[in-house]
């Protein structure tokens, strides 16, 4: 859920460099002819769609009397569904629509079994709203194709009639473009004046100029038919994304877990075991040599007070006894001062949030500032963190190198997953040079 200010910069770079209006632009954009040719196809598929639903649908329904109706109408719901993926490759290439694949087919209770397969397929609402786009796409793709090809060759028509005027008197036989007349008596208006000519362009250019507004307004409504109808659920796609954030926690906690196991082993434990082993010589060594014992018993008082001190840090990576106490302004306070690089901080809370976001809040700053440590070069760093609304916000500024993103695995892009974990937002705005700014936001949850 990352969002990267450095992308929204170069498109405003590419839209100030075009010089033309976009209404003047848009005839000829590949926006506009991907549109129009998806308006195009739409009449032969919908057509295609609608046939085949309606024909094994109702086939299906009227066979539900004997049990060749099961079949038939499980077999008339695959086949929407394959038109569906169809409909939704289409869109994507010519629409630009990025829409997920709807949920799959799944017996309840882990049944397997054909039957148990045709019943969920049958119980399936995505399937039925495969049938229900088949009809409504057929009549609103009629309508779109019609106005969309008159208002294109029309327009065009007679756009470029000055260029194509001289044929009418030369291999035609009239004096130009007719316009009404059904008999003899009434020939109508024939174009072939200068005058005529010229209002007859202006007239095409105005209709050339608002075709393709016209046909984005008629796609749009085709975008929503194919994401409302052919797309997965509102339900299913929240399901999917709690289904991927408790990955993320999970993966983060084993993670966690295994820093956990690697610190203790290789700090305090180890040396644990070296202070037993120094205490056993200076046991051996008390009567011989009582004075050699006392000095191995300093120096193993030094080393209780370093494996002390490398529990308390290992404790305070787990969950800060400043921060459940006192809460995040004392503990980012405490953060700051650690940091290698000065960093005023300054927390504005009306309350404390609640401890799990708390305890995220705390964590993503530390990472952040161990990244201002490490990576940065910075000489000064901001911290503040502010409530507004129902969110917890947080942002960390600095005035180092820039040049931070989000992509290519990057530690702020694990750090953006985690905090999506629990619908947190992480954006980051860092051009080559610096200065960085990243801001972080947290459902409040108090």
């Amino acid at each position: 859920m990352a969002m990267d200010y450095g992308d929204y910069g170069r498109a405003e770079a590419r839209r100030a460099h075009h010089r033309v209006p976009a209404v003047l632009r848009a005839p000829l954009e590949g926006r506009t002819w991907r549109e129009f040719l998806y308006l195009l196809l739409s009449l032969p598929m919908a057509v295609l769609t609608f046939s085949f639903a309606v024909t094994m649908t109702t086939a299906g329904i009227a066979l539900l009397i004997t049990f060749v109706g099961v079949p038939v109408l499980a077999a008339a719901l695959v086949g929407v569904r394959a038109l569906g993926a169809v409909e939704r490759a289409r869109a994507r290439v010519l629409l630009k629509l990025e829409i997920s694949e709807p949920e799959p087919v799944r017996p309840r209770n882990g049944r397997t079994g054909l039957m148990s397969w045709v019943g969920a397929l049958l119980k399936s609402g995505v399937s039925w709203r495969h049938v229900l786009y088949a009809v409504l796409h057929l009549p609103w793709a009629i309508g779109a194709f019609t106005v969309s090809v008159v208002m294109w060759s029309v327009g065009w028509a007679l756009f470029l009639y000055p260029a194509y005027w001289w044929m009418y008197p030369e291999w035609w036989g009239q004096p130009g473009m007719q316009f009404g007349g059904d008999s003899e008596h009434d020939a109508g208006l024939f174009v072939d004046n200068p005058f005529e000519i010229g209002v007859t362009c202006v007239a095409g250019l105005l209709v050339v100029l608002a075709t393709p507004w016209v046909i984005r307004g008629l796609a749009s409504v085709d975008r929503l038919l194919v994401s409302g109808l052919l797309g997965p659920s509102r339900l299913a796609e929240r399901m999917w994304e709690l289904e991927e954030d408790r990955g993320v926690v999970v993966d983060t906690a084993a993670a966690d877990l295994r820093r956990i196991e690697r610190d203790l082993h290789d700090g305090a434990q180890a040396r644990l075991v070296a202070l037993a082993m120094d205490l056993g010589l200076a046991k051996e060594k008390l009567e011989e040599d009582p004075e050699a014992a006392a000095r191995m018993v300093d120096e193993a008082h030094g080393e209780v007070k370093l494996a002390l001190q490398e529990l308390r840090d290992l404790a305070r990576g787990i969950h800060p006894a400043i921060l459940t106490d006192r809460g995040l302004g004392p503990a980012l306070s405490a953060l700051a001062a650690r940091c290698t690089v000065p960093v005023q901080a300054e927390v504005d809370l009306p309350a404390r949030p609640a401890a799990a976001i708390e305890g995220i809040a705390y964590f993503t700053v530390s990472e952040l500032l161990q990244n201002v440590s490490k990576h940065s070069g910075a000489r000064s760093a901001r911290v503040d963190v502010w409530h507004s609304a129902d969110r917890l916000m947080l942002q960390v500024w600095d005035d180092g190198r820039g040049g931070a993103s989000t992509t290519g695995g990057s530690g702020l892009a694990g750090l953006a997953e985690r905090l999506g974990s629990v619908d947190g937002l992480l954006v980051v705005d860092s051009p080559e040079g610096g200065p960085t700014t990243v801001t972080a936001e947290l459902p409040w949850r108090g």
